[in-house]
């Protein structure tokens, strides 16, 4: 059964909505959103589609239906806000992307964490790379049980941290850390949507502040030039030498929220113009 692990912190006329990633839980961006919060944002963490439940009702669900998670999130959250910023983590940076990509009359920045258009970090095993093949797998009916589990460091560098959330991942709460694995087929949605937001990516004109851990043991930091190469938009780098993946968990969190507060509060603070066609 899912549960329900959103949450929502009312604050001024800046509003965050915050995504997290595949097989993940709004938990892992819940600390970036209380300190969000305590500097006056209004701050959503939403639950995307088929998430915090089993492998089940995650495969119910393809990248259409957490695409739409977000789209009808911030058409909820829009009118209640001057200005508003999405940022995600792995597959949420994605979606985020996607979001500025078709609706810029929606999105004022763009937060981009630890964007994965590829797993290709180096806890990746050879035969996760392969991933490509994934969507024929899935269209022709086959191995709709299989998974690629999840293995230490867990993209934490913290080891406190990591023995927290791996141990809730292990005891199968996974509206407090998720999935201990992810689906093949769940795999091959993520592909077919890291295809179309690479397609999309020019099409992303608000300013995004591109957050990386150099030493990601999930998706190497070549996924965050990736977008800033190829964004049309201004691009702040944040390179974190201390992390791994989950970087809104581990050792430079504090880091990273002070940095994206801060980047978020300088565009309210000096909106660009918008066009005509955003109006």
């Amino acid at each position: 059964m899912i549960r329900r692990a959103d949450f929502h912190f009312e604050g001024d006329r800046r509003g965050v909505l915050l995504i997290h990633g595949l097989t993940g839980t709004p938990a892992e961006m819940l600390l970036l959103g209380k300190r969000l919060h305590r500097d006056g944002f209004t701050v959503h963490g939403i639950q995307l589609a088929g998430h915090c439940g089993n492998e089940n009702d995650l495969l119910a669900t393809g990248w259409q239906d957490w695409y739409d998670s977000v789209l009808q999130a911030a058409v909820e959250l829009r009118p209640q806000v001057d200005h508003l910023f999405v940022a995600g983590l792995s597959m949420g940076a994605l979606l985020a992307l996607l979001l500025a990509a078709e609706r810029p009359d929606l999105v004022d920045g763009v937060g981009v964490l630890g964007a994965t258009f590829r797993y290709d970090g180096w806890n990746i095993p050879w035969i996760a790379r392969l991933v490509f093949l994934l969507p024929l797998v899935k269209w022709l009916g086959l191995a709709r049980t299989r998974s690629f589990q999840e293995a230490p460091p867990f993209g934490l560098r913290d080891e406190r941290i990591r023995s927290q959330i791996s141990s809730a991942m292990l005891s199968g709460d996974s509206a407090a850390a998720g999935l201990p694995g992810n689906p093949w087929h769940s795999l091959a949605d993520l592909y077919v949507l890291s295809a179309r937001v690479r397609r999309r990516l020019g099409d992303v004109h608000a300013p995004c502040l591109v957050a990386h851990a150099t030493d990601d043991d999930i998706a190497h930091v070549r996924n965050a030039y990736l977008v800033a190469r190829n964004v049309d938009a201004p691009v702040e780098m944040l390179l974190l030498r201390n992390s791994y993946h989950m970087i809104t968990l581990d050792r430079e969190r504090r880091v990273l929220a002070d940095r994206l507060s801060r980047f978020f509060a300088r565009i309210a603070d000096n909106p660009r113009p918008r066009s005509v066609s955003e109006a």
